[in-house]
């Protein structure tokens, strides 16, 4: 599951810019994103959104419209044109790098007509006790997609394929309650959040529900033979029943012919969440590994006070790393952003080698930690903010550089060290080079490892430090790295 030495890039961030141009840039990179070492590419939301030509793409309208038909307010979408888009895939694919789809099945919005319902309130902080008895109210769950007019599909959405919604026309006020509808209710095998996780926002699917599990399936077939789909990105995990996706992925990877990887967003940063949710879903599902990135994020705030020898407790890289995608951060947890949790910009280079340069899990690199970003958005505070992401793209080469050629074979931690840590790769026999990297939060550190390569001269690939180290007799070095950095040594002759 964790795709063998690969790495993969979400090649988008929140802020990314609307002007319909991103399919078109990812297939100009394509040959340098395979050369630099990247193996796969999560893209974003490639559909119809509420805000049309600016929705970052979770705000889902239309999934049959990638980018081709004028519906809320434009024919793009925010990334461009669905030949673009298909021609972005086939260039990937063809220097030899696999495409993830980004899958918004939990909800949609931005209805064509209201339809009248009886409905039960709940409050949003409470799912499992009503509000007040049923009553009728008007909801925007009528979807029928009159710019596409039934191309693809003539299927259209009505208010018994959902289960609930947030807004009743009729109150246009109430921004407090969750109106669950008639002879419906939350479903199960969600995450426990205010009793019940399974309504997030807009229409919210019924996945019990016969009619919606084939359309769904219908879509997914119908995608497979229009992109060529590698694998997909799973959106809102928690928030839609575990037993859904191990059935749907095994029916678009027999459709195929190949397996489809899949990835799990279930942002939950307790571990215990995330391995019931592998349970829950048979192992079938990756997924990202958000108590990683939540002490990434402890570490980069704390400095020198953080223990690194605790990087990885309570981790997925740790305790199921071959279903664990670790990331350093993403677009919802981005500056400004929902769920922001900034790993700071000093801490980025050991984060990443953190991920990149150990053999436990899948990584991710982030688009504006790899070209650098600039975005101005309000914060909580109501205040207006610029954010800037400096590019840390030369390193994270240089670590995928390392990831490819020398992180083979038998693997030696030495986190002995309440700032300074560091392992070994020792190399295997298709990878003979051997590896050490040794990384510090505080001041100047080394740390004598095993490489398992007598009398040896190793280099600095990141160029920190300009001095060789050459093993001895035993293939034991001291290794080096500067304050609040990180060293990765290799042979020098390989």
């Amino acid at each position: 599951m964790s795709q063998d030495k690969g790495a993969m890039m979400q090649y988008f961030h929140w802020y990314i810019a609307d002007d319909g141009k991103l399919w078109n840039r990812v297939k100009e990179k394509a040959q340098q994103l395979a050369d630099a070492g990247f193996t796969a590419m999560w893209l974003p939301p490639a559909y119809k959104g509420i805000g049309g030509g600016m929705d970052v793409g979770y705000g889902v309208y239309d999934m049959y419209d990638l980018g081709e038909f004028d519906q809320k307010g434009s024919v793009r979408t925010k990334y461009g044109t669905k030949n673009e888009y298909v021609e972005a895939i086939k260039t990937l694919r063809e220097v030899g790098i696999r495409t993830y789809a980004d899958i918004v099945f939990n909800h949609r919005l931005g209805g064509d007509e209201p339809e009248k319902v009886k409905a039960t309130p709940y409050p949003r902080d409470n799912r499992t006790e009503p509000k007040g008895e049923m009553y009728e109210i008007e909801a925007y769950t009528k979807f029928t997609f009159p710019g596409r007019q039934g191309k693809y599909s003539d299927f259209q959405w009505h208010w018994h394929h959902f289960n609930a919604v947030d807004y009743d026309a009729n109150n246009t006020d109430d921004d407090s309650t969750i109106y669950v509808f008639e002879g419906k209710k939350f479903e199960d095998y969600v995450a426990l959040e205010f009793g019940n996780f399974d309504y997030l926002m807009g229409c919210d699917i019924e996945f019990d529900n016969e009619e919606v599990r084939k359309e769904l399936s219908d879509w997914g077939k119908w995608y497979i033979d229009t992109t060529g789909i590698d694998g997909y990105r799973i959106d809102a995990a928690k928030h839609i029943p575990a037993w859904y996706f191990p059935d749907w992925l095994d029916e678009m990877s027999e459709y195929s012919g190949r397996e489809k990887f899949a990835v799990a967003e279930y942002w939950d940063a307790d571990i215990a969440a995330l391995h019931a949710y592998i349970e829950n879903s048979r192992g079938r599902v990756a997924v990202f590994d958000v108590p990683l990135h939540y002490n990434l994020h402890a570490a980069s705030i704390q400095g020198e006070d953080y223990d690194m020898r605790q990087i990885f407790d309570n981790t997925l890289a740790k305790e199921q790393p071959t279903l664990a995608v670790t990331f350093v951060a993403n677009h919802d947890s981005q500056a400004l952003q929902d769920l922001e949790s900034v790993v700071e910009p000093w801490f980025k280079p050991i984060a990443y080698a953190l991920i990149l340069l150990r053999q436990e899990g899948y990584p991710c690199v982030f688009y504006p930690d790899y070209y650098g970003a600039e975005y101005t958005d309000t914060g909580s505070d109501g205040n207006e903010y610029t954010v800037v992401m400096p590019s840390h793209g030369w390193l994270i080469d240089k670590f995928l550089y390392a990831r490819k050629h020398f992180s083979y074979g038998a693997q030696y931690d030495y986190f002995d060290h309440a700032n300074t840590i560091g392992w070994t790769c020792l190399g295997d026999e298709e990878h003979p080079g051997a590896m050490a990297v040794v990384l510090t939060n505080g001041s100047e550190g080394s740390k004598r490892m095993e490489v398992g390569k007598p009398n040896t001269k190793f280099v600095d690939l990141t160029e920190h430090i300009d001095e060789p180290v050459t093993t001895d007799e035993n293939g034991w070095g001291e290794f080096r790295c500067n304050g609040g950095s990180v060293s990765v040594w290799v042979e020098a002759d390989r």
